[in-house]
């Protein structure tokens, strides 16, 4: 069977939105890969801040983008789309350990390809509302995946007005600090079953910190920090498999500084260096070299990548629903 995928115009906020996400991803997976010994400012900081934070983030774009790409492509075709990102992924995981690929197509087609069949945006929502629940009571961390995917899908449908994000905003970084707080005083405290509980609270805690640190980044999105932002998101799976390689080959440095400085400063040169190449590249190319990779697999044909012109259809365009 041969399946098409249509090109779609993109939406530049949630390109840059994807952006903050890898950035921040590539920061959390450099630390979380090193050899810890006695805890120091910088272990805090990230812990408290930054850790579980973008994950959710990337999910439930993973949501979003889902419900735009079928928007004008078959369930089939989104079918082998996963299946070529969980082979993708199982490349990944010959040098990479920690990767989520392979969960994000399993899940896909596990929750989201079900989910589809559902009219309204949302009984979506309330369904991924209530997995997320049942995976902050089975452990968090993956589990709540399958979850974000589905609040995603709901929220593309039911497209929220703009006048939200700014309440929304307040409410989520009021209970970020509130439920931070809350974490680091059982936490100092917490032994056994305490400590389950002390894991559910920053669970909470950072989902409510993905929510604050995205709808923060909608208010205050302006066209000199999207222009920083939106290739970096474009090019999300070159800059996140790339950003592991870093990792992997920079970990005998890393392990070596015991201040961890290393992992902020390995991070953001890293960042920086895939910010200026995603924008090199996007001004030649319509997709990054592994997103080009990964369409055609999926439709099982070289696809045009080079740039025909300036005003090239595939370049991304503000959405009339979220500007």
């Amino acid at each position: 069977m041969v399946v098409h995928l249509v090109p779609l115009t993109r939406i530049r906020e949630l390109d840059a939105l994807r952006g903050f996400a890898v950035g921040g991803i590539m920061l959390v997976n450099t630390w979380q890969h090193t050899d810890k010994g006695a805890r120091n400012a910088v272990d805090w900081t990230i812990e408290a801040l930054f850790q579980s934070r973008f994950y959710p983030i990337f999910s439930l774009l993973f949501g979003i983008s889902f419900v735009l790409v079928l928007r004008t492509n078959s369930r089939w075709a989104l079918l082998s789309r996963l299946f070529w990102l969980f082979c993708l992924g199982m490349a990944q995981h010959l040098f990479y350990d920690g990767e989520v690929l392979t969960d994000y197509a399993v899940c896909g087609a596990a929750v989201l390809l079900p989910a589809s069949f559902l009219s309204g945006g949302l009984p979506v929502l309330l369904l991924g509302l209530a997995a997320m629940v049942w995976g902050l009571q089975v452990g968090a961390g993956p589990y709540l995946i399958p979850g974000l995917f589905l609040v995603g899908m709901g929220l593309c449908r039911l497209r929220p007005p703009r006048w939200l994000l700014l309440p929304s905003f307040a409410v989520t970084a009021l209970a970020t600090v509130l439920l931070t707080a809350a974490w680091a005083s059982v936490r100092a405290q917490a032994v056994g079953h305490a400590s389950a509980q002390a894991w559910i609270l920053y669970s909470v805690a950072a989902l409510a910190g993905a929510a604050a640190y995205s709808l923060g980044l909608l208010l205050l999105l302006r066209p000199q920090l999207s222009a920083v932002l939106e290739p970096l998101g474009r090019m999300a799976l070159t800059n996140y498999v790339s950003g592991t390689a870093v990792i992997v080959l920079a970990l005998p440095l890393l392990n070596a500084d015991p201040t961890r400085w290393s992992v902020v400063a390995l991070a953001a040169l890293t960042v920086a260096a895939q910010v200026l190449f995603s924008r090199w590249w996007l001004s030649r190319f319509r997709y990054g070299p592994l997103e080009w990779i990964w369409r055609c697999l999926t439709w099982f044909r070289p696809v045009p990548n080079r740039l025909e012109s300036v005003r090239d259809h595939n370049r991304p365009l503000p959405d009339p629903g979220l500007t």
